[in-house]
């Protein structure tokens, strides 16, 4: 599963939520525009659906070999 992370915020690892692919993913999922995506709208949106990115993140990591 961290290693998923570690591969989807490549270049932002220090910032996650300024990852233009972050900001997309959590756009089309949540429906929140990118450009509104900031660090309190990242922690906000990660911890309200900590439960479903887990389970995203284990399908991700399985996907990526």
């Amino acid at each position: 599963m961290l290693v998923a992370v570690w591969r989807l915020a490549r270049g932002y690892r220090l910032r996650p939520w300024r990852s233009p692919y972050l900001r997309w993913r959590i756009e089309t999922y949540s429906g929140i525009p990118a450009d509104q995506i900031g660090f309190r709208v990242f922690c906000r949106f990660v911890w309200r659906r900590r439960a479903e990115l887990a389970r995203y993140l284990r399908w991700a990591g399985r996907q990526g070999g």
